[in-house]
């Protein structure tokens, strides 16, 4: 069986606190949505508001799909209403998609006290709707809100809801647990009773993650039968989200052995999870599961000494599968295996005595406070001096830096001195803080005889109080990220003065850089 993937990110998946698209935004998702490689892309509900009507506009001529089929959602007529003098479905038809998703009351509760009218006018509704959109040429998917609520309250009326789409001619009957509150047994349950009850009908479901069970859920339904699963890229969605189509798709292909999308997309997955992150502006959980930056990330000695041996020992697939790699950091936890494997990927060779006073380097820096797991710059310096290495690109002879109060606003300024190839430097620079001052005034004192410094950047800077029961003498961690187009490290300080672990984090930031410019011990 074939399992159809609709993905309805773009209305669903909007509804989280904190994702706003423009149509532009929208457009670009649906793209990205096109390229994995899914079924259905739900686009929005015209008629709701006018950036959804500018996307169904802008979408007639601007967005070729290769792959998805755009769908236009909305509700059925309103009570006591003619299908043709409602302006929902008029709405919908001036959407000009193909296929138009249907979303009906299943749940006798809120046809009593949401739309305030009798079961029999509730029925009828669904029926005239999907008839009327029917006579004008739109293939019909029906969404039954509240199903697994409504079913559990008077299974005779969800069914008798469901009874009515199919006879209008809805191609697919979605099952819906909105309030997201189901568990997977009795998913299970309603599921095998309702393909029982109607076996004519081809069903999808919908479920949200209030129970942290929408991904489990969803598979039970394609195992009872199911066709058709709706869900959001990285689980987007109102309250706990929906169900997560980027383990959806993956668990149903790899795990279950039922094709979902294209098998030649599946290693897109990853990669199109991160954009469409970006798109959205959230940061994405790097925890989550096949595609998040841990997915396949290995922290304790024990894993990496075994997956130096056998790489599917901790793994349950290969990461390139779905587009993603196998990480190792670096910690306390680490054994020699793990500082060996994260040394090669830094295309460092070290004998195992070297690795082994590495670990133990790691683990009283660690202890101190520091934090390698974040910073693999500062991992690759500390792995280069226990093989005897010493930058060479600089000696520092003193920094300093002040700040003031000048015409209402406040200015850092830092001076550094420092012997570049046997020259001495002063470079002095203002910034908005210490950290910035620093960072220019080191950048002008290397530049003339490393101008591939102009191509490093500070992209972060973040600092922790590591333990703030000592108050002004507690000791802080500073974190910083630096980039040079081609790649992005992190390097780390820690000292009871804020501007010493700053100074540490943010010269070690630009030696690393240097040094994957491809300069080296002759630079």
């Amino acid at each position: 069986m074939h399992v159809e993937i609709y993905d309805t990110t773009l209305r669903d998946g909007t509804q989280q606190e904190g994702i706003s698209l423009t149509a532009s935004d929208k457009l670009a998702v649906a793209r990205l949505l096109d390229e994995l490689g899914v079924a259905y892309i739900e686009g929005g509900w015209p008629g709701a508001n006018p950036k959804d009507d500018e996307f169904f506009r802008r979408a007639k001529t601007e967005l070729e799909l290769e792959h998805a089929t755009l769908v236009a959602f909305g509700s059925t007529r309103r009570a006591n209403r003619r299908p043709d003098d409602d302006e929902q479905l008029a709405a919908l038809l001036e959407a000009g998609t193909e296929v138009v998703c249907l979303v009906g009351k299943a749940w006798s509760y809120h046809v009593e006290h949401a739309l305030r009218t009798s079961r029999d006018e509730a029925v009828a509704m669904v029926a005239d709707s999907v008839e009327y959109l029917r006579s004008r040429g739109r293939r019909v998917f029906f969404d039954a809100e509240h199903f697994f609520d409504g079913y559990r309250d008077d299974p005779g009326f969800a069914l008798a809801v469901l009874e009515a789409a199919l006879a209008a001619g809805a191609e697919r009957l979605v099952l819906c647990d909105t309030n997201g509150g189901f568990l997977t047994h009795d998913v299970e349950r309603v599921v095998g009773e309702v393909t029982d009850a109607l076996p004519d009908g081809v069903y999808g479901c919908h479920f949200h993650n209030d129970t942290g069970l929408a991904v489990a859920n969803s598979l039970t339904a394609v195992r009872l039968g199911v066709h058709q699963v709706q869900g959001c890229v990285n689980g987007y969605g109102e309250r706990t989200g929906n169900a997560d189509l980027c383990s959806v798709i993956p668990n149903l292909t790899l795990k279950m052995g039922l094709p979902s999308i294209p098998e030649d997309r599946l290693p897109r997955l990853t990669s199109i999870s991160h954009h469409v992150a970006e798109v959205v502006n959230l940061t994405l959980d790097p925890h989550l599961p096949y595609v998040g930056t841990s997915a396949f990330t290995h922290k304790a000695g024990l894993h990496t000494s075994a997956l130096a041996r056998r790489s599917d020992a901790y793994e349950h697939l290969p990461p390139e599968t779905v587009g993603n790699t196998t990480r190792v950091v670096v910690s306390e936890l680490a054994g020699r295996s793990t500082v060996l494997a994260k040394a090669r990927a830094s295309g460092l060779d070290l004998t195992s005595e070297e690795a082994q006073v590495v670990v133990e380097r790691i683990k009283e820096l660690e202890h101190e406070g520091y934090h390698f797991e974040a910073a693999d710059g500062s991992f690759e310096l500390l792995v280069r001096a226990a093989q005897g290495w010493r930058q060479p690109f600089f000696d520092l002879e003193s920094y300093r830096v002040f700040v003031e109060r000048r015409d209402g606003e406040v200015v850092a300024e830092a001076t550094v001195k420092v012997h570049v190839d046997g020259e001495r430097i002063v470079s002095t620079r203002e910034g908005d803080g210490p950290v910035a001052a620093l960072d220019r005034a080191l950048r002008a004192a290397l530049a003339p005889s490393y101008p591939q410094i102009d191509h490093i950047r500070l992209t972060d800077y973040r600092v922790r109080d590591l333990d703030s029961a000592h108050g002004t003498a507690a000791r802080v961690r500073v974190l910083c990220r630096h980039e040079d187009g081609e790649g992005a490290w992190g390097t780390v300080g820690v000292h009871e003065n804020i501007i010493d672990a700053s100074w540490k984090a943010v010269s070690e930031g630009l030696i690393v850089g240097l040094l994957r410019a491809g300069l080296d011990d002759d630079a």
